[in-house]
């Protein structure tokens, strides 16, 4: 087995009706489905924040939804709280099959730094635990779907292509928020990484 399917954030806030919904966020789940029958091993992404995290705009005065302002580790945008963990938005979509995952990482719970990326917190340094866990199954291709391709998707592929996997992004299973250009800057910084987008 050298092969995972990662699927990024397939959450309900991330669908239309959520908090930080996706257009067409959920016309993605079915072909996800789809590409998990096939999938040697299949690994589940979930936003999991705190309430009060650091990365909503409630939680600075004065601010509101995508301000962009400076943290210690750079700039963050500011978020619609979302994906609260234990709530309903935080749940997976009901269709996507969680069943099938062998395992499920959970980031952006550390109230102080956000995590777009399945490796990573946003600090760039600090491990979520997932490249180890694909190096101690002999993994070493990925292909990645999910939410949302410019964030989240983008920041997982670019950070696996750093660390040597073979990255492939199925563009048809993801969806963007296109954050003024957010989706073109993320499908160049992809390509310029080595990911391979189809």
């Amino acid at each position: 087995m050298t092969h995972a399917l990662i699927v990024i954030d397939v959450q309900n806030d991330f669908c239309p009706g959520g908090a930080l919904a996706v257009p067409e966020g959920d016309s993605i789940v079915a072909g996800i489905n789809a590409l998990m029958d096939t999938a040697e091993a299949v690994v589940l992404t979930q936003d999991w924040h705190p309430s009060g995290h650091s990365s909503f705009a409630s939680s600075h005065a004065g601010r509101a939804p995508y301000d962009l302002i400076d943290m210690p580790y750079g700039p963050q945008v500011l978020w619609p709280d979302h994906c609260v963990q234990g709530s309903d938005g935080a749940a997976f979509h009901p269709d996507l099959n969680a069943d099938r995952a062998d395992m499920i990482v959970r980031k952006g719970y550390r109230p102080e730094i956000d995590s777009y990326s399945a490796f990573f917190e946003n600090d760039q340094t600090t491990p979520t635990g997932l490249d180890g866990y694909l190096r101690t199954r002999g993994i070493t291709a990925l292909t990645m779907v999910g939410l949302a391709t410019d964030f989240c998707v983008n920041f997982s592929a670019v950070d696996a292509a750093k660390l040597g996997f073979d990255v492939t992004v199925r563009m048809d299973l993801c969806r963007a928020i296109d954050l003024d250009g957010s989706l073109a800057a993320a499908r160049d910084g992809m390509a310029a990484a080595g990911v391979t987008l189809t």
